[in-house]
């Protein structure tokens, strides 16, 4: 029997930089993916997705060709493949968790990392795969197969753990401390729009940064400035300065963050408040921030919450509340009262 049980992730500093190469500070979170696989007497895979009541099966000698779109077991076994992995006994895996589906707490993400650790395991001889690996199995099976327009930082955080401090560049990572206080994730009841929000993001932050390297041949992103965001306005088209503004401010509120984690004991109240921060850059500058969710929010602030923000790419799904003292109880009925389906605190994991 094998049994495999993947985190969730929260974001906390740096969305909407992975895709354009810039650093993310992200941590798993005590919601979970768990899978448990026996063996069978078939020369299939039987996954039984307990949560949904369906159920599929794959083949093992499955060609894998015309895979659809979202079916990451297939792209996930069509990737293990590619990188040497064969498949020659049966399993019934079954398939459950409480992470909330298109929330923005990376279900999808999860789901694809614990697929690609049970393909791992379920070798005759397992090899011997590290975490980053994983991570970048999962993040091939998941966006890059698949042409989406996400990075990779829900796959490497996940499959790694901890709160980190990810160069998506190389994938390498920093582990920082994970002393952000009480957190409460609040459900807002509204469905995610990931592609759309993403591929738009995207786009027009990609179309800023290159307008601004066509008029300077020497600019680099990793070394930029905040005063950048004013020298090199008049080159980016006037659609895309919210987005050249979210680049530059969102970077080096990530880089802040990084340094106050970095610290034996950081100050609660400034990671709070570069929280805050970076939250205004998203529903102002990237206008990912529905207005219901802006009033939750506003209402977790006025009842103690020294931070908030939405997590994932935004558009709906939930929301990160950050406590420092005893206003969890206060905070938890601002959310619902206005308008929030669920609030409930979580804690970071390793």
């Amino acid at each position: 029997m094998i049994q495999i049980q993947v985190p969730a992730r929260i974001c906390f500093y740096g969305d909407h930089q992975d895709y354009l190469g810039l650093p993310v500070i992200a941590c798993t979170i005590d919601r979970y993916i768990n899978l448990r696989a026996t063996p069978n007497t078939a020369r299939k895979f039987v996954l039984k997705l307990l949560d949904l009541e369906q159920d599929r099966v794959i083949e093992l000698d499955d060609t894998l060709e015309n895979i659809q779109s979202g079916d990451y077991f297939r792209s996930g076994m069509l990737v293990a493949k590619q990188h040497g992995l064969h498949f020659n006994q049966g399993y019934t895996i079954e398939i459950s968790g409480n992470i909330p589906v298109n929330a923005g707490l990376s279900s999808s993400s999860a789901l694809v990392v614990a697929w690609i650790r049970f393909l791992v395991a379920a070798q005759n001889k397992a090899k011997k795969i590290d975490d980053v690996q994983i991570g970048r199995w999962a993040y091939e099976s998941e966006v890059l197969f698949f042409g989406q327009p996400g990075g990779l930082m829900d796959q490497y955080s996940i499959a790694q753990g901890g709160m980190l401090y990810i160069d998506t560049k190389s994938g390498k990572s920093t582990l920082l401390n994970k002393n952000l206080g009480k957190l409460l994730v609040a459900e807002s009841g509204l469905a995610k729009k990931t592609l759309d929000v993403l591929k738009n993001a995207r786009s027009y932050a990609q179309n800023a940064v290159e307008a601004v390297q066509r008029a300077d041949t020497t600019f680099s992103l990793e070394n930029t400035k905040l005063t950048d965001y004013e020298k090199y306005k008049e080159f980016v088209p006037k659609a895309f300065l919210p987005h050249w503004y979210a680049t530059v401010h969102n970077y080096h509120i990530t880089l802040e963050a990084k340094r106050e984690l970095t610290k034996t004991n950081p100050d609660i109240h400034r990671l709070g408040s570069l929280m805050n921060d970076h939250q205004i850059i998203l529903q102002e500058q990237i206008q990912n921030t529905p207005t219901a969710m802006i009033r939750m929010m506003d209402a977790a602030r006025k009842a103690g919450a020294i931070g908030a923000k939405t997590i994932g790419s935004g558009g709906g799904g939930c929301m990160v509340a950050m406590i420092h003292g005893g206003d969890k109880q206060k905070v938890v009925k601002a959310f619902l009262q206005n308008g929030a389906k669920a609030v409930y605190e979580v804690k970071l994991t390793d």
